[in-house]
């Protein structure tokens, strides 16, 4: 997500979009983009990435912006629609607004039910539309007290944008489960999901949005108001495993960094008799480096990435997944050919891409494949967001490391360890759910 509030003439839908470019990674099934004039609000949304959803024309029918939200879309399974594409613009009987939001709530069922058995109509399956349902019901309140109201009845991981006709707000949630950063462009404050989204438009950072908080941009300035928040904030440490851009700074914490430290304490778990450390691009790359210099193994390109072809982990289906694998990557066979090989991945959800990985190398000639993997085996379902609903589908729930790397044809197989994993984002000053490997999570879905 990326949101602006223009006190500078600024081109709102253009930065918007290339700050919808930097983020793309985070999502690639819709992109949208929502402007206001002060009066009315405009937008364009549609299925597939920035660069398929918007040209010259669609951009230039959203000029004239006073502020504008964008949105890229990471679609969970089954919910491919563009009836589910951001931004969700809706009228109410105080005017229009329009949301974004990155996340899940855990009770967004039963509010949604509770919401229709009053006559509530709803058109999408997205929780934010249940979102927009509850700000118009408390909007009688007032904007500030019903956005308190809103954030003492939903439950989950959301960072939110809404956008009136002369205002922006921000929203994270109390655990701050989900990234949200606050930056200044001239004399625009903008709000994203990643500070690399900032790096792109050429924009300040200012600071990380606050777990609870509420943000909200006018003519006037910038308000902030803190809400009620737990002693403890749990942001996902899959953003700093996977899901975040590599040169993002979270909460404090440079990715980059962590990435890097992580693979040098799997070299300390987990050495390998080896003759040249390869990482699986991209995320991978980054904990590759740190591994090689602290085993003083040579870090090498074993892969050349195919730059347009999307992640395949948020891929919705698995048949996509599998073909964008075999797309995405080609071994360098003048590399790894006769080689032992130390191949260094941030991750194995379902498995599908790292049996594919093992299989290029030593079709390439590799004479060992030795996988390393820079984050605890992923066992348990997410419920914030990330598209594992369940344990069903990871390859760590059902089975051990020995037979993981069996089923992927490994020579060997290790993973850091949480421990490990942990250490990596010391100093943060923040709390982590670290669900997705423990089991333990800050929030329990509601039945």
């Amino acid at each position: 997500m990326i949101g602006i509030y223009n006190q500078n003439e600024l081109e709102v839908q253009e930065i918007i979009f290339y700050g919808l470019y930097a983020l793309q990674h985070r999502g690639q099934e819709s992109a949208g983009i929502a402007v206001t004039d002060g009066s009315s609000i405009t937008y364009h949304k549609g299925m597939g990435l920035a660069a398929d959803v918007f040209d010259e024309k669609t951009l230039e029918r959203l000029k004239g912006g006073k502020a504008g939200i964008g949105h890229i879309r990471n679609t969970r399974a089954g919910e491919r629609m563009y009836a589910n594409a951001q931004p969700l613009v809706t009228r109410y009987k105080k005017g229009s607004m329009a949301l974004v939001h990155d996340g899940k709530l855990v009770n967004a069922h039963l509010i949604r039910n509770d919401l229709e058995e009053a006559g509530a109509i709803f058109q999408t399956s997205m929780d934010i539309e249940v979102i927009a349902a509850l700000i118009a019901k408390y909007i009688d309140l007032g904007l500030e007290e019903a956005l308190k109201k809103l954030i003492s009845v939903i439950k989950g991981a959301y960072a939110l944008m809404i956008m009136t006709e002369d205002r922006l707000i921000a929203v994270r949630d109390p655990l701050g489960i989900r990234p949200l950063v606050l930056g200044i462009l001239d004399d625009s404050y903008v709000i994203a999901s990643e500070t690399c989204a900032f790096d792109t438009i050429g924009a300040e950072y200012i600071r990380d949005v606050k777990p609870g908080e509420i943000l909200i941009v006018n003519e006037d300035g910038l308000t902030s108001i803190q809400t009620p928040v737990p002693l403890h904030s749990s942001l996902c440490i899959f953003e700093f495993v996977y899901y975040a851009r590599t040169d993002s700074t979270i909460d404090g914490i440079s990715v980059y960094m962590a990435r890097k430290q992580a693979g040098a304490r799997l070299a300390s778990e987990h050495p390998a008799e080896a003759d040249l450390v390869i990482g699986v691009p991209d995320s991978g790359t980054t904990a590759a480096i740190g591994y090689a210099e602290a085993s003083g193994i040579p870090y090498g390109e074993g892969f050349i990435k195919n730059r347009y072809v999307g992640r395949t982990f948020i891929r919705s289906s698995p048949h996509i997944r599998e073909q964008g694998v075999r797309i995405k990557l080609n071994a360098l066979r003048r590399i790894v050919k006769g080689k032992r090989i130390v191949v260094i991945d941030d991750s194995i959800v379902r498995g599908t891409t790292s049996k594919k990985i093992v299989e290029m190398l030593r079709l390439a000639g590799a004479i060992e494949v030795h996988m390393r993997i820079s984050s605890p085996p992923v066992r348990f379902p997410c419920h914030y967001g990330i598209d594992i609903d369940t344990s069903d589908q990871l390859i760590g729930y059902h089975n051990d490391v020995d037979e993981i790397c069996n089923i992927i044809g490994a020579d060997s197989l290790g993973y850091l360890s949480l421990e490990g994993l942990m250490k990596t984002v010391e100093g943060s000053g923040c709390g982590f759910c670290r669900g997705c490997f423990s089991a333990e999570y800050p929030i329990e879905p509601e039945k």
